[in-house]
């Protein structure tokens, strides 16, 4: 991007701004390096800002994995000022408020699942989106597959009122069905800004869905369980505090309670989050 932009450029960068804060995203980069000279190479056009380029991002990278001289965060959020983590995930329900920016709004919802739990959690749960439950009561994982999500936290020694458990989409998709990509990325900013308040120690991605977008690969289950990634939302760089955390793979909830026998596979990868956390593993796994 040039260092002198022409008033027209000017006003067109800030329309696209505004646009995209109204639908929650504040972090927008710059990509240097190689892509930046191929381009040199290409006819010179002015390039408006784009969010969040998780397509380029390399497999097993997450969404916000990359060196510090490829992005530069350029637009501060409204909770960079806040004094604690309490009021700045207020900060981000509010400017969330009751919305409509994707297409689930008007598809049977009866309201935003925000998010629930220790706003200085060490480890935090991230599912697929709200079910049935979720969405007469508000909170995330409260119905069966809430309840085994329960026993799995207890399991490790731990109370649920110790972590924080979100989901990629915070509105029930019609049907339960898988929350589609648009949905996805429309939501996502609120969660990066979520995770990057809380700066837990461990991200446990529950199921494929949540997986995926965390992760931006593509890939099955049995490759992306059984290890550690390193993960960094967008616009965290910022607190130079936090260096991110670590992201673990595991079954989801829903699928256990449809296929009992992959318990002790999930038990394995929880196993592996207790000794990374310096929890004391229980001899008996979650039922």
């Amino acid at each position: 991007m040039p260092n002198s932009l022409s008033p027209e450029l000017r006003r067109a960068l800030g329309e696209r701004l505004r646009y995209y804060n109204e639908l929650g995203i504040y972090d927008f980069y710059r990509r240097e390096g190689n892509e930046s000279r191929q381009r040199d190479s290409e006819p010179s056009q002015p390039a408006l800002l784009q969010p969040e380029l998780r397509e380029e991002m390399p497999a097993r990278k997450s969404a916000a994995v990359a060196e510090d001289n490829i992005f530069e965060v350029i637009t501060p959020k409204p909770e960079s000022a806040a004094a604690d983590p309490v009021a700045a995930l207020k900060l981000i329900r509010e400017d969330l408020g009751d919305c409509t920016r994707c297409k689930l709004h008007k598809q049977g919802r009866k309201q935003i699942v925000f998010g629930v739990g220790n706003p200085r959690a060490e480890l935090m749960f991230v599912g697929e989106g709200p079910g049935a439950d979720e969405d007469v009561q508000g909170e995330p994982f409260v119905g069966r597959a809430g309840q085994l999500l329960n026993n799995m936290i207890k399991a490790m020694g731990i109370r649920r009122e110790d972590v924080y458990i979100a989901n990629i989409v915070k509105c029930r998709p019609p049907g339960n069905r898988t929350p589609e990509r648009d949905e996805c990325e429309t939501c996502s900013p609120f969660l990066m800004r979520q995770i990057a308040v809380i700066q837990p120690k461990v991200i446990v991605a529950l199921g494929a869905v949540a997986a995926k977008n965390l992760l931006a690969v593509n890939a099955p289950m049995a490759e992306l369980r059984g290890r550690f990634y390193d993960f960094m939302p967008a616009g965290a760089r910022a607190d130079l505090t936090w260096q991110g955390a670590k992201l673990a793979v595991t079954y989801h909830p829903a699928f256990l309670l449809r296929d009992p026998r992959q318990k002790g596979e999930a038990w394995k990868d929880l196993q592996m989050v207790m000794k990374y956390l310096g929890l004391k593993p229980l001899a008996k796994p979650p039922e």
